[in-house]
């Protein structure tokens, strides 16, 4: 920016003075320091603007780079499962060969194995007091009912002691 030191400053002001006049110099002054605070809020603007702009660049940058890293970590990975497959597969089908020819051949070999049906179990009494995810703490300072409380219980709690 233009530097001004305070010599310069006052041969400018004695100027505006004796042209402006000393009745206008005061709203000319206003006018003036309006319009430079408007310029510099514009170049503060533009500024920023072009920084996001800049930062923006920069991520687009990163986020390609890691995208590319990501894919080739994918691909190494899926072709060292794939390599560890077909050499399992290889080496199991090896191993199983001499099986497959000396056996019996019976029929119930070859199906497989389905496990019985589970028998239903009665859930307890409780069951949906204790399969709660908030904590005990959590309902006893907020008042939450953590027992299950049958209606004359609840009734002989609430009721009023009796006046002697």
């Amino acid at each position: 920016m233009i530097d001004f030191g305070f010599d310069k400053i006052a041969l400018i002001g004695a100027v505006a003075l004796i042209v402006i006049g000393p009745q206008k110099l005061p709203r000319v002054a206003r006018t003036v320091g309006h319009l430079l605070g408007k310029a510099q809020r514009y170049v503060a603007d533009v500024k920023a603007e072009v920084n996001r702009s800049i930062e923006l660049e920069e991520l687009q940058k990163m986020k390609s780079q890691f995208e590319t890293a990501a894919s080739d970590i994918q691909n190494t990975v899926t072709r060292e499962v794939n390599d560890a497959t077909r050499s399992f597969e290889t080496s199991w089908s090896d191993a199983t060969a001499g099986l497959e020819t000396s056996g019996t051949g019976s029929d119930a070999a070859s199906e497989p194995y389905t496990p019985p049906p589970l028998a239903y179990k009665r859930p307890n009494k409780r069951w949906r007091l204790k399969r709660s995810a908030v904590p005990q703490w959590y309902k006893q300072r907020q008042g939450i009912r953590t027992r299950a409380m049958s209606g004359a219980a609840r009734v002989a709690r609430f009721r009023p002691p009796p006046v002697k």
